[in-house]
């Protein structure tokens, strides 16, 4: 009696999240027919092209054929690109793709390749915060918990059917990079879980997603960087932890702009008015800032231009901000010291 064929998996990905899925994939021995990724990118000072983190692990470990094409509508802007890489694609015969923040839209021909269809690893529990950048959105909205959906593809923006989802709760100190590191883990074994029902002949349950709870979750643009410090400091302290790796939430002095890397909210210093964006407090505790409807925001670590990431006390060595201090808030231009 013959054995079954193993399940052949084809993946789209470029990011890190995606790459710790393809590496537990590729640990857990099925075999990767052909890696997706997006075309290598100029990066650094230098503007050298750096492969993904998704082509880098897929070139280490022998995985391929790895195509990398900038569009796969073979009616857009890249049709050869397009065409080449389903071409391609459709020859390696795929019985599942897996897809993971691979940024490029799957069109319906690519979608309807593999023989049971296309899995997309979504980092939040759907249907809140589909779109590009669900973890820095969830901590921003000061939400209690996401998590990870795993959904069957369709032509919609994340709104296929939901396979499986698994929440974790966002704890007070995590940061979009804890909270990435978290949930690229958990996508990484739920994805094999259901590779592994899939080999063995068992389909998922698909339920669809409810229409009540759909948020979006635009893509993180530096010009949000900027704290607004009329806004309330539980608002700006939960932006801080969201904008933490990328962008990174600043304050301006003067022509200076501060990077603040963790933050908490506290209440005024003063029982005494302060516009919002002075300065109440500096010290090795933080830089205690005023901010909206009388609270105030410690900022415990901060960056100045060209510098390092510093606990409060070295940053004021090397740039007291002494009481009094003015940050910019919107519509007053850049604050003097």
């Amino acid at each position: 009696m013959s054995q079954a064929r193993p399940l052949r998996v084809a993946f789209a990905g470029t990011p890190e999240f995606a790459r710790v899925a393809l590496e537990a994939i590729h640990a857990a021995g099925f075999p990767i027919v052909a890696v997706l990724t997006q075309p290598d990118r100029p990066a650094g000072r230098g503007l050298q092209l750096h492969a993904s983190p998704v082509k880098q692990f897929a070139a280490a470990s022998g995985l391929g054929p790895v195509l990398q094409p900038r569009s796969l509508r073979r009616q857009g802007k890249y049709p050869e690109d397009a065409a080449a890489a389903i071409d391609a694609l459709a020859g390696t015969a795929p019985d599942v793709m897996v897809v993971a923040a691979y940024g490029l839209i799957l069109p319906a021909e690519v979608l309807a390749l593999p023989r049971l269809g296309c899995l997309n690893i979504h980092g939040s529990l759907l249907p809140r915060w589909r779109g590009a950048a669900p973890i820095h959105r969830a901590i921003e909205a000061g939400d209690a918990e996401t998590g990870i959906t795993l959904m069957q593809m369709d032509e919609g923006l994340d709104t296929g059917d939901m396979l499986t989802r698994a929440a974790v709760p966002i704890g007070p100190d995590d940061t979009t990079g804890t909270l990435h590191d978290t949930l690229a883990a958990l996508g990484a074994r739920m994805t094999v879980a259901a590779l592994q029902e899939l080999a063995a002949g068992r389909a998922l349950p698909a339920t669809p997603q409810p229409a009540e709870g759909v948020t979006y979750a635009e893509k993180i643009a530096k010009d949000e960087a900027p704290l607004d410090l009329r806004r309330p400091a539980a608002a700006l302290a939960n932006q801080v932890r969201a904008f933490n790796p990328f962008p990174g939430a600043t304050v301006q002095v003067g022509d200076t702009v501060i990077k603040c890397w963790q933050a908490v909210p506290l209440a005024a210093a003063s029982s005494l008015p302060h516009p919002p964006g002075t300065v109440l407090a500096a010290d090795a505790a933080g830089v205690l800032i005023a901010c909206g409807e009388g609270s105030a925001l410690q900022v415990t670590e901060l960056q100045k231009p060209g510098g390092r990431r510093q606990p409060a006390q070295q940053f004021l060595q090397a740039l007291p901000l002494p009481p009094g201090t003015r940050c910019a808030v919107p519509g007053n231009g850049a604050a003097q010291a």
